[in-house]
């Protein structure tokens, strides 16, 4: 395949889609593919737990509700500026 370099024992392995989902490795066999389903010839599958980790999850929320919680209401003002002026430049 152009383009793509493999070293000596790597064996070849479909690309992986954002979910964890095989896709066809070329441009003609990834339109195929689309194709298929827009047309209802194949079902398209995610995973079931969308391929996230639950208790990752519920620990990221509550260490941001327990900082938020934590801080003033004027801390609170002078992060959310704080960030205005670097996202938007100002």
């Amino acid at each position: 395949m152009l383009g793509v370099k493999q070293h000596k024992g790597e064996e070849k392995n479909m690309p992986r889609g954002p979910k964890g989902e095989r896709r066809p490795r070329d441009v003609i066999g990834n339109a195929v593919h689309v194709t298929r389903i827009a047309t209802g010839q194949i079902e398209e599958t995610f995973p079931a737990d969308g391929g996230k980790n639950k208790a990752a999850q519920a620990l990221g929320q509550m260490g941001g509700r327990a900082r938020a919680k934590g801080l003033s209401a004027k801390r609170r003002k002078e992060i959310a500026k704080k960030v205005a002026r670097s996202r938007w430049g100002r």
